[in-house]
C-alpha cells in the first residue's frame, strides 16, 4: 500500500517560524495552499494519508476534506506556555484510509505524549508521535510512505526502527 503523512508549516506560522527551513514555507501562510495539499493527498494516496495541523486551522482541512476523515489528537503532556488562559496542549491529526484488517491491534484516535524540543526545527514529532500515526493507517512492512514534509527525518528514522525492529 502506499501512503502519505504530510507535517506542513502551520497556517499563518509558514514564514516566520519556517522561512529559515522550508523553500515554500510563506506559501503557507495562504489558505489556499493548505486547501492544494488535501487535494493532492486524496487525488495521490488513495490507500489512505495523514496530516498535521494546529487547531486553529482545522475548520479549514475539515471543509477541505471528505466526510471519511477521521480526526485524531495528539494531547502533549508539556507544552508552551503561552499568556493566554487557555492553554495549546494538543493538536488534530486528520487522516483518511489505510489499511482495513479487524486483527490488528487496537489503535486509539489519540496519543499522550511529550513534545520535542531542541530538534532542530520547530514542530518536529517523537518517535512516539510518528508511531502513532503509522498504527492509525495500519503499516505494515513493505508499505511506501512518502513523507512529504521530512523535516528533521524523523518519520523516516522510526520507519528505519520499524524495519530493525
Amino acid at each position: 500500500m502506499k501512503f502519505a503523512y504530510a507535517d506542513p508549516p502551520y497556517l499563518g506560522c509558514g514564514k516566520k517560524l519556517y522561512g529559515d527551513f522550508h523553500p515554500d514555507a510563506a506559501d503557507f501562510d495562504d489558505p489556499a495552499t493548505h486547501r492544494q495539499l488535501v487535494a493532492r493527498l486524496m487525488d495521490e494516496y488513495p490507500d489512505g494519508w495523514a496530516v498535521s495541523l494546529h487547531t486553529p486551522s482545522l475548520p479549514l482541512y475539515l471543509s477541505a476534506c471528505p466526510g471519511d476523515v477521521r480526526v485524531g489528537a495528539w494531547c502533549k503532556t508539556w507544552h508552551q506556555i503561552r499568556p493566554t488562559t487557555t492553554q495549546f496542549a494538543w493538536e488534530p491529526v486528520i487522516w483518511r484510509g489505510g489499511r482495513k484488517d479487524p486483527k490488528r491491534p487496537m489503535v486509539r484516535d489519540f496519543l499522550i505524549a511529550n513534545a520535542t524540543r531542541q530538534r532542530g526545527l520547530p514542530g518536529a514529532k517523537p518517535d512516539e508521535f510518528n508511531r502513532w500515526v503509522l498504527d492509525l493507517l495500519a503499516y505494515e512492512d513493505g508499505d511506501q510512505l512518502d513523507d512529504l514534509f521530512p523535516g528533521t527525518g524523523g518519520m523516516a528514522h522510526t520507519l528505519r526502527q520499524l524495519v530493525a525492529w
